[in-house]
């Protein structure tokens, strides 16, 4: 075996592989993102495989494979289940990923705190100290005796550890401070982090232990991003949300074991993340009465229906260019519908500037918040407000058409839930909520309808 050493280069943000340095990565398209790295690369002259060395690979028949949902173990969070997909597939690798601060070794401590009453967890920490982890976790309460702590980076000492105690459940605080000595690069590199959740993944499979990861994502890209190794894990976690916020989004990018479409929503008190049952009251908590440019649309993230409250403020420019800025909502998708108004409406907004928010600070994208932007521009517009016990949801397209959206019926439940009196909603959707009563449900087919509840 003749080995060399070999320098590579690797994009921090995909992990894309160069054998000399580019200022900008074909992959991901972003710039000053690779770093040098040295590898040891070993080639072989004539050997050959004996026989004995190859195992034997055994095939089974799909119909043959036992699998049950009811295996799955729930975390005693509903949230975190939700997002889970109903709870922690046995041998699953987890990916926790999110900003420097924003609640995920919380979060996964909160999880120990629940199932150490009944299972033995191991928490492995390479940033703090077993001291450090005492004081966070005097703040949420007792823990029971079945959580171990492990302060350690060195992944063949962690192996050994997880190998001899066999956990029901281990925890990885952070990825990125895990290093194997086989590997040249320092820790938090590409090829360290790819190293170490490989390790992990074996550990995981062969042992049949779930097994959480947390990963920093830094804008700086000094370290080794979780987008590197998202390929690897059965699932991805994302958490949302400004840090000095008081709630939290926990959404599932990928997910194996379930659906990519839910969201967990928390809010950071002082004794640790506390579950968000009713998000649609919390987001609309301290809405304005009387307001022009403010109403309500309502939002599905995967089965869950989310009411939120749409501000909008119009007024006149002072330059040649006016300014448009949208805040929790696509700005390309805001320049489109205030065309639509100019073009259908004959609205003169050429020469205003527009700022549209989603309060509570909360990111959405879908389709079905468009007619609550526009109406949210026609009250800013004409300085008129919308009633606030009527809600809306519809798409709309470029010649002013209102079209449907889905699940339009939990979307009216909802609203009647929370004290709505009016729903304005796309008219091909009437007949799918026909069965929900104590509402007034307007159908409406273009935008042209909705300037007289303006």
């Amino acid at each position: 075996m003749a080995k060399g050493k070999k320098t590579v280069f690797y994009c921090q943000n995909c992990g894309h592989e160069e054998s000399k340095w580019l200022g900008q990565c074909p992959m991901c398209k972003e710039w000053n993102t690779f770093v040098e790295e040295k590898t040891e690369s070993g080639i072989t002259r004539g050997t050959t495989v004996s026989a004995r060395s190859v195992r034997e690979a055994k095939v089974i028949p799909l119909a043959e494979v036992e699998a049950d949902d009811d295996e799955r173990c729930r975390t005693g969070i509903g949230e975190l289940d939700r997002v889970l997909g109903g709870g922690i597939v046995p041998g699953s690798l987890v990916l926790v990923g999110g900003d420097p601060g924003i609640g995920k070794s919380t979060l996964l401590l909160q999880v120990c705190q629940r199932l150490a009453e009944m299972k033995k967890i191991l928490y492995i920490s390479g940033e703090e100290s077993q001291a450090q982890i005492r004081l966070r976790a005097n703040r949420m309460g007792q823990f029971a005796h079945n959580l171990l702590l492990l302060c350690e980076t060195n992944l063949d000492l962690i192996r050994g550890v997880i190998e001899r105690e066999k956990p029901e459940l281990v925890i990885i605080d952070s990825i990125q401070t895990m290093y194997s000595e086989e590997v040249a690069s320092a820790p938090g590199s590409v090829s360290q982090v790819r190293e170490s959740t490989n390790i992990f993944m074996q550990l995981a499979k062969g042992l049949c232990i779930p097994i959480f990861i947390v990963g920093h994502v830094t804008k700086e890209g000094t370290v080794a991003g979780p987008r590197v190794l998202e390929h690897m894990v059965d699932t991805v976690l994302y958490f949302e949300g400004d840090r000095h916020a008081s709630y939290r989004i926990l959404r599932a990018v990928k997910n194996r074991f379930g659906s990519t479409n839910e969201i967990g929503v928390f809010e950071m008190r002082q004794d640790g993340l506390a579950e968000v049952e009713n998000p649609s009251e919390y987001m609309l908590s301290g809405k304005p009465e009387n307001a022009s440019g403010s109403v309500v649309a309502c939002s599905m993230e995967g089965t869950r229906p989310i009411l939120l409250e749409i501000q909008a403020l119009v007024c006149r420019s002072n330059f040649g260019m006016p300014r448009r800025t949208a805040a929790g909502t696509d700005y390309n998708r805001v320049n489109l519908l205030m065309a639509v108004l100019e073009k259908r409406l004959g609205m003169a907004l050429s020469n205003c500037d527009a700022y549209v928010n989603i309060a509570g600070g909360i990111r959405i994208n879908e389709p079905a918040i468009d007619l609550g932007i526009v109406m949210a521009v026609i009250s800013s517009f004409r300085n008129r407000p919308i009633d606030e016990k009527m809600i809306v949801f519809g798409e709309v397209g470029l010649s002013g058409e209102v079209r449907a959206v889905n699940m339009p019926e939990q979307r009216v439940a909802e609203a009647r839930k929370l004290g709505f009196e009016t729903c304005i909603l796309p008219e091909v959707c009437l007949k799918m909520v026909k069965g929900v009563k104590g509402i007034r449900l307007v159908g409406v087919k273009n935008i042209n309808d909705v300037v007289g509840f303006i």
